[in-house]
Order: C-alpha cells, then structure tokens, then sequence
C-alpha cells in the first residue's frame, strides 16, 4: 500500500505546486547569475513573447511567467513600488509599440480597457504571484 503523504508530495510535485530547493550556499552562488539572466528577459519582454520562464536561484530552475508579469517586475527594478506604477510603467511601452491587449479573444481598443484590463492583471501579479516569485528570489 501507497502511503497517502507520499502519494500526495507525488501528485503535487507532478502538477509543479512543490519543487525542491537548493541549499543557502548554492543559492547564494546563483542568484547573480539568475539576477542577470532575468534582468536580460525583463528587457527582452519589452518586445516579445518568445520567453516565458525566469531563472529562481531556489530551485535552480526556471519558474513560469508570462510577458505582462515580466513588464510589471521590470516596472518593480524600475523603482516602481505600486500596481498603478507597473500599468503605467506597462502601457507606456505598449503605446509605443502599437499593441493592445487581448481579453477573452478579442482585442482592447480603447486605452480605457486596456488600462482596466492591465490594472486587473497588476492587482492579481501582486497579491497572488510576486510573493511566490519574491519566495523563489526572482523578484
């Protein structure tokens, strides 16, 4: 017989909700490098989608995180310490470049749904994923 906690520890380490860590000493030695790949694909954000995954010293591998996030800890190494900061900060460059959002399939057109739209992803960045990202020293 499988013992349950095993099977558990099994079934959330498959889904990704439990990753080992490294111990202080490794995670101090990396953590430079990590600072600066993630700086290198916060800039590469700006532009494109191609990268969806940052370095975490942690864990020694990459973490999940998609363009907006990447914008909105950008905006956070920026010294952009609020949400309404990071859309800002986020719809700035975005303006620039011609793009908008798209919710549910279909394309924001006016700066007003887009501003709400990214307001909304900032309010959840900030309570759901940067103190897990903070918890892995990617942010």
């Amino acid at each position: 017989m499988v013992c349950p906690r095993f099977l558990s520890t099994l079934v959330l380490s498959g889904l990704g909700h439990l990753v080992a860590v490294q111990e202080d000493t490794v995670i101090s030695k990396a953590k430079k490098q990590c600072d600066k790949i993630n700086n290198h694909l916060f800039a590469k954000a700006r532009g494109s989608i191609d990268v969806s995954y940052l370095a975490s010293p942690v864990t020694g591998g990459g973490v999940s995180v998609g363009r907006f996030q990447q914008l909105f800890l950008l905006a956070l190494s920026n010294g952009k310490k609020q949400p309404a900061d990071w859309v800002r900060f986020v719809w700035q460059i975005l303006q620039a470049q011609g793009q908008k959002l798209v919710k549910e399939g279909k394309t924001l057109e006016t700066p007003e749904e887009n501003l709400a739209e990214l307001t909304a992803q900032a309010i959840t960045f900030a309570e759901k994923q940067l103190p897990i990202l903070k918890a892995l020293q990617i942010a």
